[in-house]
């Protein structure tokens, strides 16, 4: 693309989805036909076009830029201009409340009761029995080039083979001191955890 052209392509772009090709950078879902959307200009090897997201999505991640393209009123340069866009106070709101949970997260690794019966455990996918030990670690997902790490349940007992796993996001060392640390039921409850669990090495 020649650079007349880059200095054409506005800096952001807020519209509703033109088809439901893209997929959210921030998320890694779909974004649906008609669905409101923030495109941030990239320039890569290939030229210089959007990286999509979702435009709540975006507010939780990236606040400074949606803040940005709302100066810039982005959503008149869009082919597909919505008919109203949210206020950048609610998306604001939306941010701060998103801020907080990331906070108030509990530290992984943890052992807890299970409070129903519906939860499969995500090592060997069985489901885990009402008030029965869990232990919740991390799994790593990338999403484009960012790599997170989300909570998983886990059977006490498929805790070693999860641990060993190449997307586990959890180590191994340190890890009944962690669990200990983090797990908010009584510590004599974390002990029957371990002993479940057993030998990690092996």
């Amino acid at each position: 693309m020649s650079d007349e052209a880059t200095e054409q392509l506005p800096a952001y772009i807020i519209e509703n989805a033109r088809s439901s090709r893209s997929k959210c950078k921030t998320c890694g879902r779909a974004i649906a036909l008609g669905t409101l959307r923030i495109g941030m200009r990239i320039e890569g090897p290939y030229g210089t076009g959007y990286m999509w997201h979702h435009l709540r999505c975006a507010a939780r991640r990236q606040f400074d830029r949606v803040e940005e393209a709302y100066e810039e009123e982005a959503w008149h340069v869009a082919k597909n201009p919505p008919d109203k866009v949210p206020s950048l106070d609610g998306l604001r709101r939306l941010q701060a409340e998103t801020e907080q949970r990331r906070q108030e997260r509990q530290a992984l690794p943890y052992a807890e009761r299970a409070p129903s019966g519906r939860s499969s455990c995500q090592h060997c996918q069985e489901l885990i029995d009402k008030g029965s030990l869990r232990v919740v670690l991390g799994r790593e997902t990338t999403f484009g080039r960012q790599v997170r790490t989300r909570p998983i349940n886990v059977h006490p007992g498929c805790v070693a083979a999860e641990l060993r796993a190449a997307d586990c996001g959890t180590e191994r060392n340190g890890f009944a001191e962690a669990l200990y640390a983090n797990s908010k039921i009584e510590a004599a409850e974390v002990e029957v955890a371990l002993s479940q669990i057993g030998e990690l090495l092996c």
